[in-house]
């Protein structure tokens, strides 16, 4: 079990800005998964990966292959009142799910450094 925030690494945010909208991700998500995935989750150590994509195109693609897989997910969109325009798109929450699931579609992408 895992849960997974794929986030874009083309906007120009600081440390504390990624952070915050990782946590954004990471709650919506949770929000949106079925409680009993959230019991083995939660069981499981509560693991959380962040991913990186290269553009606001590429997260679009993983946000469809995420829905189309029905995994829970939430896509952030900026509220503006800080770093970055309103309404920006900063990343992708997913999960929590089973590994194997959430693995088929972002096994692929480096992680957030």
């Amino acid at each position: 079990m895992k849960q997974v925030i794929v986030m874009r690494a083309d906007i120009n945010m600081s440390r504390g800005k990624i952070a915050a909208q990782a946590c954004h991700a990471a709650l919506g998500s949770f929000k949106r998964a079925n409680i009993n995935e959230i019991k083995k989750w939660e069981i499981e150590g509560e693991k959380k990966v962040v991913l990186k994509v290269n553009s606001l195109e590429e997260l679009f693609e993983i946000f469809e292959l995420i829905k189309a897989a029905d995994l829970p997910n939430y896509l952030v969109r900026d509220a503006g009142h800080t770093e970055i325009p309103s309404s920006t798109v900063t990343c992708l929450g997913v999960g929590p799910d089973d590994d194997e699931k959430i693995d088929k579609i972002t096994q692929d992408l480096k992680l957030l450094k």
